[in-house]
């Protein structure tokens, strides 16, 4: 499952014109235009395409941040799009804005503090708080703003100034024509290390940095349904940003241990039950586990062993929906390994007045094994 982010190289706190000029010189590069029907460039074209469409649209990328794309198709917002949709998508919102030339000059960089960076917390759920969604309180280890300088980066006193060659921008830009229009380099500033500013006495504790690291308390309210693998972005709580810049994201990587009693293929779960001969084939009532509690499932006489019901909306919720996934349950019939005197003389007894059963018709196995799922 691809990372949207990376896909276009931006952060996550990257704003709207960024991730649209992200877009923009990507979009530039693999057009199919320009690569000759290259199958590679094509599929590199949709996905960065893809991405765009994504979070590009508020809505789309508050679900995506969240939940990942499991999210998305869950609200029905995301599909997964062709070379005809991509294209559509690059005209509708790049090609109104002139020559290539402007497509691959750029604007200026973002001024200001930078953001923090995000940070990763892996957490792992049972299944019984999957199925009801969980509220957690987490210590996590983060930049925080030194107590010393709070967040200056600069000793008491000490001045903090823009500096002159990049005029705060930390990165310093150099224009060269060529056959495709005006084309920009940039490159770190050497005189501010790529900081935008210049500070004269740095702070003995932080080091010039602002931030020291330190311990934070933070709740995470897990949804109902989520799976391994799937994550939330708590936006604005990760590491503090140098000398003021602002918080990073943290972001919260789920990891759900493995249930015994049942095998998961995303809302639905599948267990197996053992039965009886004489509840095989008199019928009974037996208990079925659910994740918590269990549930009757009423078994009608001359069931077969192996025979697979469906306990409609028994599994999981189902994520950013209020719908449930189903209980599949497998019959097994159990057969003891002793038996007492009275059990040996009945079954005996059986033996001698039970016709031998008819035989099967071709195909049964492969029956079977659709109802098995193999």
């Amino acid at each position: 499952m691809a990372d949207f982010y990376l896909t276009l190289g931006v952060e996550r706190t990257a704003g709207a014109e960024e991730i649209k000029k992200a877009y923009r010189k990507l979009a530039m590069t693999y057009h199919p235009d320009r690569n000759s029907g290259s199958r590679e460039a094509e599929e590199k074209f949709k996905s960065i395409t893809e991405a765009y469409d994504v979070l590009r649209d508020p809505d789309k990328r508050s679900m995506y941040d969240r939940y990942g794309e499991a999210g998305l198709r869950g609200g029905g917002g995301f599909q997964h799009v062709d070379l005809s949709e991509a294209l559509n998508i690059f005209m509708r919102d790049l090609g109104g804005l002139g020559g290539f030339g402007d497509l691959f000059g750029g604007g200026s960089r973002e001024t200001g503090p930078r953001s923090g960076s995000d940070v990763k917390l892996a957490m792992a759920l049972k299944l019984e708080e999957v199925a009801t969604g969980v509220e957690r309180s987490v210590t996590v280890r983060l930049l925080e703003p030194c107590d010393r300088c709070e967040g200056r980066g600069a000793e008491a006193g000490s001045s903090v100034t823009t500096c002159g060659t990049c005029a705060g921008a930390g990165e310093v830009r150099r224009a060269q024509r060529s056959f495709f229009g005006q084309v920009v380099s940039v490159a770190p500033c050497a005189t501010c290390s790529g900081e935008g500013t210049i500070i004269a006495s740095p702070c003995k504790k932080c080091r010039g940095e602002g931030r020291i690291r330190g311990e934070k308390q933070i709740v995470v309210r897990v949804p109902a349904g989520v799976a391994t693998g799937q994550y939330m972005t708590l936006r604005g709580v990760g590491n503090v940003g140098q000398r003021g810049g602002p918080r990073g994201d943290i972001l919260v990587v789920f990891d759900v241990e493995e249930d015994q009693r049942f095998e998961r293929d995303g809302e639905d779960l599948y267990s197996e039950v053992l039965v009886t001969y004489p509840q095989l084939v008199l019928g009974a009532d037996v208990d079925v586990p659910m994740v918590a509690g269990s549930v009757t499932l009423h078994v009608p006489p001359g069931t077969q062993s192996g025979q697979v019901f469906n306990l409609r909306g028994r599994g999981l919720p189902r994520i950013n929906s209020s719908s449930m996934g189903d209980l599949h349950v497998r019959l097994q019939m159990w057969t003891p390994d002793a038996l007492s005197d009275e059990e040996a003389t009945i079954i005996r007894r059986l033996s001698e007045v039970q016709q031998a059963p008819m035989p099967r018709p071709r195909g049964l196995w492969s029956k079977i094994r659709e109802t098995l799922g193999a």
